[in-house]
């Protein structure tokens, strides 16, 4: 039993070795988090990131990604019924089972990396909400889940500030995604404010565009209004972890209105400073 115990203790410290690696700020993270979660935390992290990794990394044809992230899905598949491709499907498993999470967040979680490969654009603000509700959402519910809350109105919540999230990161990496022919904000709504996809490819600011980052940021800003309610069914250290995370997006919102709403030729980032200001704050209010 000790053996059997100490083998799993030894790839939750993989899971976490490998989470420190590829996240540079994991150890100041983890800390908010209850000690005994953490392991399952970097184990649901090495899942996202292993995936992302097939979805978008590398000169792979479109159609090699989607059969690696088949093969990954069938993994997973494999691991749920007992049967392990690697150690790290076995202590996958062991953290879904032991932490009863729900094995549909980690199927949607793959289903938007899937969708990742395939579509670029969107057509309306529903069709990108729905790809929020599988790339973003299943994130928040399974720390809940990690964490003993299983209420439906915490999960609503969770959803407001992950999609908020979601959308802040689409707004901050225009510029990057530009370069991969990537847009994330929904075709109607270009229409709506008279910007084509070509004058974004062009990184063409005029004040059509301003008034459609301010309408986007805007909209963003009012979900993580909506998500506040999250906090009330927190323990305290995980309050104080969203409640950064909550700010930490609110700021980036910030960035972007004092950029000028111009995000085609800049991406706004936090400095230090911002970090220490964010977590001064949070100090302030979580408790």
């Amino acid at each position: 039993m000790a053996d059997i115990k100490n083998e799993y203790e030894a790839l939750y410290n993989k899971a976490i070795q490998f989470t420190q690696s590829h996240y540079e700020n994991f150890p100041v993270l983890s800390f908010f988090i209850a000690k005994h979660l953490r392991k399952h935390v970097a184990v649901i992290y090495q899942f996202a990131r292993q995936a992302d990794d097939l979805a978008d990394e590398g000169n792979d044809s479109k159609e090699k990604r989607l059969v690696n992230l088949s093969d990954y899905e069938d993994s997973l598949t494999a691991a749920l019924n007992g049967n392990y491709k690697s150690d790290f499907w076995k202590v996958l498993h062991l953290t879904i089972t032991s932490q009863n999470l729900t094995p549909k967040y980690f199927y949607d979680l793959l289903d938007a990396f899937k969708q990742d490969v395939v579509k670029n654009k969107y057509s309306n603000y529903e069709e990108l909400l729905d790809y929020c509700r599988r790339s973003a959402n299943p994130v928040g519910r399974l720390i809940l889940e990690l964490n003993n809350i299983k209420d439906e109105k915490a999960n609503f919540s969770s959803d407001f500030v992950c999609t908020a999230l979601q959308l802040t990161n689409f707004y901050q990496d225009v510029s990057v995604d530009i370069l991969k022919d990537r847009i994330y904000i929904p075709e109607k709504e270009l229409n709506k404010f008279s910007i084509t996809e070509d004058e974004i490819n062009n990184k063409k600011f005029s004040n059509e565009f301003k008034e459609l980052i301010k309408f986007q940021t805007k909209r963003a800003g009012n979900l993580f209004l909506q998500g506040r309610n999250l906090l009330k069914f927190l323990p305290l250290r995980l309050k104080f972890q969203i409640l950064v995370t909550i700010k930490g997006g609110e700021s980036i919102l910030k960035k972007i209105k004092k950029l000028n709403y111009n995000i085609l030729e800049n991406r706004p980032t936090l400095s230090k400073m911002d970090f220490i200001k964010i977590f001064l704050q949070a100090m302030l209010t979580w408790r």
